[in-house]
C-alpha cells in the first residue's frame, strides 16, 4: 500500500487524484445501484446466491450450487470489500499512523498488514464456525466421500463468494493505494494465486478440502501479520516471527498431506469416476494430477519465499548487532614490592639499582 499525502487543494473532477481520494464514495454509489435492484426480483441475483431446494423428511433445507450468476454476486461483494477497506484505512490505520510517525516504508507495510490482519481474522473465525457446524474436522472422510459436492450450505457458498470478492477487490486497490512499482509484481503474484486456487476449488467442487486448507492458511498468515504489527510498534518484539516460522512449515506439510490424502487416495478410490460436466464430476486422472501438481508447486514456491525471508531477516539481525569496543588498557603501575625494593635508585641491601647505575655512568 502506498503512502498518500493529504493536501488541501481540490483536484480536478475525474482526474486520477480525484478518483483516488473519492474512490470509496464512487464505489458506494455503484453499490447503491445494486441495492436498488432489491425492489425488483432480478436484483436479488446480484446480492444473494442462487440456490436449489432439497426436501428432507423433517423440513425444507436450502442448498446452493455454483453457476454463471455467481459472477454478478462476486462483483457486488468486491464493491463491498472496497468500501470496507476504505473504512478501515481511514478510521483505524490512518489514525495509528499519525500517532506512530512511521517512515514511508513502514507506513506501507503497516497498512498492508493492518488490512490483511482484519481479513484473515474474519476468514479464520468464519471458516472455523463452518467446519464445526458441518463436522468436517471430526469426520475427515467427508472431504472426499460423496464427491462431487455440488450442493453447499448457504454459509459455505457465501464464504467462497466473499473470498473471491475480497481478492478481486485487491486488484483496483493497487491503483487506489498508489502502490510502489517495485511492490506491484509481488502483490499481483499472491492475488493471482489466491484467485486461481479458490476459484479452481469452487468450480471443481472441491469446496470441502478448500475450506479446511483456507482456514489453516488464514491462521498462519494472521499470526505473521499480527507479529509484523507488533514489530512495528516495538522492534525488539520478534517472538511472534519465531512462532510463525514453526507453524508455517507445519502448515505446508499439513496442506500437502491433506491434499494427497483427499485427491490422491480418496478421490481415486471413489465410486463415481469419469468426467461429467452436467453433474459436476471432474474425478479423472488428468484433473487429479493437475490439482496435486498445482498445490505442490505453490507450496514449494511459498517455502522458497519463506527461506529467502528468513535469510534476509538473519542478515539484518547480524548487521544490527553492535560490535563491542575493546576496553583501553590501564597504564601499568609499580607494585608495592617494587617500591619497597628500591627507593630513589637504591635497593634495600645498599646496592645501586640498574637505573641508579645508568645515571652514574652518564
Amino acid at each position: 500500500m502506498g503512502f498518500r499525502k493529504k493536501t488541501n487543494k481540490n483536484p480536478p473532477v475525474l482526474s486520477h487524484e480525484f478518483i483516488i481520494q473519492n474512490h470509496a464514495d464512487i464505489v458506494s454509489c455503484v453499490a447503491m445501484v445494486f441495492l436498488l435492484g432489491l425492489m425488483f426480483e432480478v436484483g436479488l441475483v446480484h446480492i444473494f446466491p442462487n440456490n436449489v431446494t432439497r426436501l428432507s423428511e423433517e423440513s425444507v433445507v436450502n442448498h446452493f450450487h455454483h453457476g454463471l450468476k455467481d459472477l454478478a454476486t462476486v462483483f457486488f461483494y468486491m464493491l463491498v470489500a472496497i468500501i470496507i477497506h476504505a473504512i478501515i484505512q481511514e478510521y483505524v490505520l490512518d489514525k495509528i499512523n499519525r500517532k506512530m510517525h512511521f517512515s514511508k516504508t513502514k507506513h506501507s507495510k503497516f497498512n498492508e498488514s493492518g488490512q490483511l490482519s482484519a481479513f484473515y481474522l474474519f476468514s479464520f473465525g468464519w471458516g472455523t464456525s463452518i467446519l464445526m457446524s458441518e463436522n468436517f474436522l471430526s469426520n475427515p472422510v467427508s472431504l472426499w466421500d460423496g464427491y462431487p459436492h455440488t450442493l453447499m450450505p448457504f454459509q459455505m457458498k457465501f464464504y467462497f463468494i466473499s473470498q473471491m470478492g475480497y481478492w478481486l477487490h485487491a486488484l483496483p486497490e493497487i491503483y487506489f493505494q498508489k502502490t510502489k512499482k517495485e511492490d506491484i509484481p509481488r502483490q499481483l503474484v499472491y492475488i493471482s494465486l489466491y484467485l486461481v486456487h479458490i476459484a479452481g476449488a469452487y468450480i471443481l467442487n472441491l469446496n470441502r478440502l478448500a475450506l479446511v486448507l483456507l482456514v489453516l492458511h488464514c491462521f498462519v498468515e494472521l499470526l505473521f501479520h499480527v507479529s509484523r504489527l507488533v514489530y512495528f510498534s516495538n522492534e525488539k518484539r520478534q517472538t511472534g516471527f519465531s512462532i510463525w516460522a514453526v507453524l508455517f512449515v507445519l502448515g505446508r506439510l499439513l496442506t500437502l498431506s491433506l491434499s494427497v490424502l483427499t485427491v490422491g487416495f480418496g478421490l481415486s478410490n471413489a465410486d463415481q469416476q469419469g468426467l461429467d460436466l452436467a453433474n459436476g464430476n471432474f474425478n479423472v486422472l488428468i484433473v487429479r494430477i493437475t490439482v496435486l501438481a498445482t498445490i505442490c508447486v505453490t507450496q514449494a514456491f511459498m517455502m522458497w519465499k519463506f527461506i529467502n525471508f528468513q535469510l534476509r531477516r538473519w542478515r539484518e539481525q547480524a548487521q544490527v548487532q553492535p560490535v563491542k569496543p575493546k576496553k583501553p588498557q590501564a597504564p601499568k603501575t609499580k607494585s608495592k614490592k617494587d617500591k619497597a625494593n628500591g627507593v630513589n635508585g637504591v635497593s634495600s641491601n645498599g646496592a645501586d639499582s640498574p637505573r641508579a647505575k645508568k645515571e652514574k655512568s652518564s
